[in-house]
């Protein structure tokens, strides 16, 4: 399905691999914990972050940015082998994903509209997996103005970015909350692997 030209693979992953995926990204949050990071204005964002690979995602008042590490100096943990291979099978692109970024989403969270920007290769992807809650997915262009489209994100729905599209202007507006078994406490998981450098 396409939106607004983000490519939309609903239920690409049946429940089995949704919950392998569920389990290894424990395994992830063990060796670095969900943070809750501010904003540059210093507000608090509604998300909770982690990562894993040679690269996470960081946010305070100096700004947005990747980092080589953790905030305590520790490696991110590697991405697991099973996110690996679903780059292979669905991002068309020749390059590993060098970060993958985690997303916790619990009642009442959203994730404003936003380009992913901060990578130096655009020719690269931005591989998304949806896991647990729903979430209304919405998408404009790559200009400011525009009409936007959305659509609800499922359990095992995959989302890519990429061409026309790898620089558009994308977000959550809100979950369903409870609308999913997967997670014990409900709540949605979003995966991003993208290419840093």
């Amino acid at each position: 399905m396409d939106v607004n030209g983000a490519t939309v693979i609903s239920g690409h992953l049946d429940v089995e691999s949704q919950r392998d995926l569920a389990a290894v990204l424990r395994v992830v949050a063990e060796q670095a914990p969900f943070r809750q990071h501010e904003t540059r204005f210093g507000k608090k964002m509604s998300v909770r972050m982690t990562a894993a690979g040679d690269f996470g995602w960081v946010s305070d008042r100096r700004g947005y940015r990747y980092a080589p590490v953790q905030a305590d100096g520790r490696p991110w943990p590697p991405i697991p082998e099973e996110l690996l291979v679903l780059w292979d099978e669905v991002a068309g692109c020749s390059r590993s994903p060098q970060c993958c970024l985690v997303n916790f989403y619990g009642e009442d969270t959203r994730m404003g509209l936003h380009q992913d920007r901060d990578e130096q290769d655009f020719s690269c992807p931005v591989l998304s997996i949806s896991l647990g809650d729903d979430a209304l997915f919405r998408v404009r262009g790559v200009e400011r103005g525009g009409s936007t489209q959305s659509v609800w994100l499922k359990s095992g729905d995959v989302v890519l970015l990429s061409g026309k599209s790898r620089l558009a202007y994308h977000g959550i507006d809100r979950i369903r909350f409870g609308s999913s078994s997967l997670l014990p406490r409900h709540g949605r998981i979003n995966i991003t692997l993208r290419v840093v450098d």
